[in-house]
């Protein structure tokens, strides 16, 4: 399941910046819209539009409603989601290439956004 989400679905998710410490991707949807199983490095995510989604990894499930302006820290995952608001979900992901120094095990970590790092 670590699939780049570029790759799994680029019809939602764009590269618009990358260098050798980071990557940029742009991700927008529309209610209804689901994503495959894809893998995000730690990443800090910036919300362009407010959304209600589904994050769903190994048998868990957290749903996530932010409003337009926020930014949230991603630990490394593996997920997919789908849009179960009724506005498109529109978000920016700088994802880090360094990986962090201490990792949680994938049972530990948080599944979604939150708001500390």
């Amino acid at each position: 399941m670590s699939q780049d989400p570029a790759i799994t679905d680029p019809d939602l998710y764009k590269v618009v910046f990358e260098n050798d410490r980071v990557r940029v991707l742009e991700y927008l949807d529309q209610p209804g819209a689901k994503t495959h199983p894809h893998r995000h490095p730690d990443s800090v995510m910036y919300t362009l539009s407010s959304f209600r989604r589904r994050i769903s990894a190994g048998g868990r499930e957290v749903d996530v409603e932010l409003p337009a302006g926020q930014v949230r820290w991603l630990d490394a995952q593996e997920h997919s989601g789908q849009n179960i608001g009724d506005t498109d979900t529109h978000t920016l992901f700088i994802e880090l290439k360094e990986p962090s120094p201490a990792r949680p095990t994938a049972t530990d970590a948080p599944l979604g956004p939150s708001s500390g790092a």
